[in-house]
């Protein structure tokens, strides 16, 4: 990182100095101990020389003490909503502890970097849950929020430079083709594969292309809103060298009794409602392109089969726990909570 550190004992000819030789045209404020102090850019200066500060005087009463800030593990999207709701061009990035990690640029982050790696949306079920919700308009249509779901995933995707869109589709597919079309109002290439009978979350990849796809691929339901960082994921699929990735969601359930715990007859311990934690499937995967090869041909077959031939086989297959926002849109009750959080988390 180029040299934007400045303390308040550097002098307003000093600051200057470090922002000039700059392309960030800030600098930071930081104390001894690393801890974020402030900002200070070549506004801050030239407003100090109208209220005739010297070129020898202290940035201590000048640098902008309430600065917007963003958290280390803020993702792309927040970074670049925080900026342009405060109207700030960098953003420096702290940890929990308040020390100064980087600064970020709106205008580097706003340019996208554009990623080859195929995107499949399945959007080809039922929706029998959301009944009658589902009887005229396909689940992935449904609006949360502002937008149909699959609206909201494609844009996620997009966001991380992931443009290439294969929604794979059944009930109702006339519908999601006439809403999305070819992609290009949303910035994205979408093309479609039809799904002639139930084919499970892995059977319908068997209609895939195999030639068009020579690196790991997303796999994803489109009743599944979250705000989890794809790149972030892509580079740990390929850091692991996995053949296959699997997003899972930390799920807790307290037992409302007494537990009792015994060998033989013997009572050896009693927990009172305890809480129990699981790792559920996320219905969010990163695949190698060497498994379309083991992928039956047009045959159904779910993810939970293709993970459990690989652990038979002894592949190298890999979790990815989701932290942040995730919810599975299957029921009512999950369709009214996805519209009641949606402002917050998007």
């Amino acid at each position: 990182m180029q040299n934007i550190i400045l303390y308040t004992t550097n002098t307003i000819k000093e600051a200057l100095e470090i922002i000039d030789k700059g392309t960030l045209r800030i600098a930071v404020v930081i104390d001894n101990n690393g801890k974020l102090l402030g900002t200070l850019n070549d506004g801050d200066i030239r407003r100090a020389w109208l209220n005739n500060y010297t070129m020898e005087s202290s940035i201590e009463d000048i640098y902008w003490k309430t600065p917007t800030t963003c958290y280390i593990d803020d993702d792309k999207e927040t970074i670049i909503q925080k900026a342009i709701l405060n109207q700030v061009y960098q953003i420096p990035i702290i940890d929990y502890d308040n020390n100064f990690i980087r600064i970020e640029d709106l205008a580097l982050l706003l340019t996208k970097h554009k990623r080859k790696n195929k995107v499949i949306i399945m959007a080809g079920g039922l929706g029998t849950r959301l009944r009658p919700l589902t009887n005229d308009t396909p689940k992935p249509l449904l609006n949360v929020g502002n937008q149909p779901i699959l609206e909201t995933i494609i844009n996620k995707f997009s966001q991380y430079g992931f443009h290439n869109i294969i929604i794979s589709v059944n009930y109702k597919s006339d519908m999601i083709k006439e809403y999305f079309q070819d992609g290009s109002k949303f910035g994205v290439n979408i093309s479609y594969i039809e799904e002639d009978k139930r084919m499970g979350t892995a059977g319908a990849l068997s209609l895939l292309d195999k030639n068009d796809i020579d690196e790991p691929f997303f796999v994803m339901n489109a009743d599944l809103l979250t705000n989890v960082n794809f790149v972030n994921l892509l580079d740990f699929h390929i850091n692991g060298k996995s053949i296959a990735t699997m997003c899972v969601r930390e799920y807790t359930q307290q037992i409302p009794y007494g537990v009792v715990n015994t060998l033989d007859d013997k009572i050896i311990s009693i927990v009172e409602k305890p809480i129990e934690k699981y790792f559920v499937n996320a219905g969010i995967y990163i695949l190698s392109e060497k498994i379309l090869d083991i992928i039956p041909h047009n045959q159904f077959y779910d993810m939970p089969t293709l993970f459990n031939d690989l652990l038979s086989s002894k592949e190298n297959i890999l979790s990815f726990p989701i932290h942040e926002y995730w919810i599975d849109i299957g029921q009512h009750n999950d369709y009214i909570q996805a519209n009641n959080e949606y402002n917050e988390n998007f």
